[in-house]
């Protein structure tokens, strides 16, 4: 039996889950201003990375997608440091060189950010397995979405990791759509689950608006990986609220179902929660909200007066 979170670990989680999202908001009112390149984002889907995250040790490592800044933000990624690799800024994560799409921070355990579908799948039991063969004991988060799960690299990546016992825990943030085509024309079934389970591993779908419940899934997968040794999948039911890339009008979406989506809000969610229970008060809600604009005033202002990369970086630091 897992210790309840404390009071403090809950007030944390909000912020973080907040920062997430006005992260994300803010980057992409800078690009509707002409200010950035298009990026991905995962609004709507900030308590299913921060309830994994903040369920990993720091020996453990994380493989990413394209709809990263959450996963990124929870391990504790800088903000400025991460807009300013975004915004090609030589004081990013990367020097500039990744945009948002292929963001690592070895320093954070963030081993690869993928921008093809699936593509972190392909490489997580790879990595899980040199975890194992040089004697390190983390375990190896790999999160990716619906869409890839529909790819046969899905399939492939578990069967391995179970066949040969390595330390994964399989996200999947199903977040309902697959770049613009809903799940539905898809998959003929609500969940990947039980995909997963057929492969004969601990195959688990909670409530992915729901930080706390995410949470506990994680750790109980976590826990279990450690100690028995193969893999765990994660199955995290939420909804992506923005479009697939920005700028994106969401024309192509049932204003009904984002409408239903909307009400159940994870960070929404979470606040009402605290609240209720009396751990928060409206006025120190406000004061987290404030304080993480301020922490993005920063974060922005510092990216934007960071330099690029000089012409003599072109060729460093890449494969290509």
């Amino acid at each position: 039996m897992h210790r309840p979170l404390s009071d403090t670990e809950q007030v944390s989680m909000l912020e973080a889950m907040q920062l997430i999202r006005r992260h994300e908001e803010r980057l992409a009112e800078l690009q509707a201003a002409g200010r950035a390149a298009g990026t991905c984002t995962a609004v709507g889907q900030e308590a299913a990375a921060v309830g994994v995250v903040h369920a990993l040790g720091a020996d453990d490592l994380i493989l990413t997608n394209h709809r990263s800044a959450g996963h990124l933000l929870a391990r504790g990624a800088d903000p400025g440091r991460l807009i300013a690799e975004i915004l090609g800024r030589s004081t990013g994560y990367c020097k500039g060189k990744s945009g948002s799409l292929h963001v690592s921070a070895r320093e954070l355990g963030i081993v690869l950010t993928s921008t093809i579908v699936g593509g972190e799948l392909s490489l997580a039991p790879g990595v899980a397995l040199a975890q194992r063969m040089q004697g390190r004991p983390g375990v190896v988060a790999c999160f990716f979405g619906d869409g890839a799960a529909c790819e046969g690299i899905f399939h492939e990546a578990l069967n391995l990791a179970v066949v040969w016992k390595l330390p994964v825990l399989f996200v999947c943030e199903n977040n309902q759509w697959q770049a613009y085509v809903h799940r539905k024309e898809t998959m003929p079934q609500d969940h990947v689950r039980p995909w997963a389970a057929a492969h004969g591993l601990p195959a688990v779908v909670v409530d992915g608006n729901d930080v706390e419940a995410v949470h506990a899934a994680a750790r109980h997968a976590v826990d279990t990986i450690r100690v028995q040794g193969g893999p765990c999948f994660i199955e995290a039911v939420t909804y992506r609220l923005r479009g697939h890339f920005e700028p994106d009008d969401q024309g192509y979406v049932d204003a009904d179902e984002l409408t239903a989506w909307k009400s159940r809000d994870p960070i929404q969610l979470l606040a009402r929660r605290l609240i209720d229970r009396g751990v928060l008060s409206e006025g120190e809600w406000a004061h987290v909200r404030q304080r993480v604009e301020a922490t993005l005033d920063a974060a922005f202002a510092f990216a934007e007066a960071s330099p690029f990369p000089s012409a003599d970086e072109l060729i460093t630091d890449v494969y290509a």
